[in-house]
Order: structure tokens, then sequence, then C-alpha cells
């Protein structure tokens, strides 16, 4: 005979499951989110220090994404849960993040817009194609050997690039190589840097794993 009692769920079950390095995850998430309030906070009031802002917490979201790892293999304890955790909080923070922030700094044309739009679908076909083939990767020791296509926290390089505009003073109207306008729509050049990271990311070049 079951007792109900016991067969309850107890209370934060998912919660208490958690590892120590999916809290350090769950930091780099939340890092992304406020990237992201950041970004917008720039769009309504154009202060350059928010700018500065999202830009830094998206480092502090990749500091984030670098221990939970280096946590994993110390307590050696990972699990399929923490895989997706992590790739969910990538996509936020080194995806959708950094097209959120060259938006506000003033990627704003219809192409822009398209090639946004595609950098961040390139991040999350690449997190989505290493999940499934990670296993398929991985040497005799069950670890993964490389990557296919450049990792999607590269993309911290753009968001520097960003702050580095920023301070210059190139954003918005004053966008470093202006804007042109291609079948009626603005695009501005500096925006192909993310199509050209976007297309490395689901490429098929071997990247080692450190």
């Amino acid at each position: 005979m079951t007792n109900p009692i016991a067969d309850r769920p107890k209370r934060f079950s998912m919660i208490r499951e958690f590892h120590l390095a999916d809290w350090f995850t769950l930091g780099n998430a939340v890092c992304g989110v406020g990237a992201l309030f950041s970004a917008m906070t720039y769009l309504e009031n154009g202060d350059l220090r928010h700018v500065y802002f999202a830009a830094a917490l998206v480092l502090a979201a990749l500091i984030f994404d670098v221990l939970d790892g280096r946590v994993a293999r110390w307590r050696q304890k990972s699990s399929a849960m923490g895989r997706e955790l992590d790739s969910l909080a990538d996509v936020i923070s080194f995806g959708v993040a950094p097209a959120v922030l060259a938006y506000a700094c003033g990627m704003q044309g219809g192409w822009d817009r398209i090639v946004l739009a595609y950098f961040v679908a390139c991040g999350v076909s690449r997190l989505a194609r290493y999940n499934v083939t990670a296993e398929t990767l991985s040497g005799d020791d069950g670890k993964v050997k490389y990557f296919e296509g450049t990792p999607i926290p590269t993309s911290i390089a753009l968001v520097a690039l960003l702050a580095v505009a920023a301070a210059m003073g190139a954003v918005r109207e004053t966008l470093w190589f202006g804007q042109w306008h291609v079948a009626g729509w603005g695009l501005h050049p500096l925006v192909l840097v993310f199509a050209l990271s976007g297309s490395l990311m689901i490429s098929r070049i071997r990247i080692p794993k450190i």
C-alpha cells in the first residue's frame, strides 16, 4: 500500500535538485537579463552609462559561464538539466543581449533587424547542435574534445566593440561607417560583424575545447 504523503513531491523539489554549478548558470542568465534592461534604458534616456552597464553585465555573464563549467568539473557533477540551463542562459546573455544592445546603439534599419535576428538564430542553432552532438563528439573519457563552430560566448567581442564605439561617441546617428539604403531599407555596415559572428557559429570549423 502506497503512502500518499510519501509519494507527494517535496516542496521546491526542482531547486533541491540543482547542483552548485547550476546556480552559477543562473547567475549567467540574471546578468544577461540585466544587460537587456540596461540596453532598453539607454534606448529610453540616451545615457551612455547604460551601454557600459550592459557591456559589464555581459562580461559578468561570461565569468559565471566559465565558473559553472569549472565548478561542475571540480565537483564532478553534471546533468542533462544543467546542460540545458547553460544553453538557455547563453542564448540570453550572448545572443539576445548583444543583439538588443546593437539595436539600442543605432542598428535599427530594416536590414539591421534581419541581420541581428539571423545572429540570434545562429546562436540558438549552434547551442542546439552542440546539445544533440555532445555525446558523439566525446572522447573515450566522456569529455568533448572540440566545438563545431565558434562558441556563442565569443559574442563578448561584439559587445566590447559596441562599448568602445560608445566611448568614442560613435552611436546612433554617428555609428561607424554610417548607414546605407538598400531597396528602401536601412543597413549599417557595422552590423555585418554580427552576420559574420553568426555564420562562424553555425560553421563546421573545429575549435578545441579548453
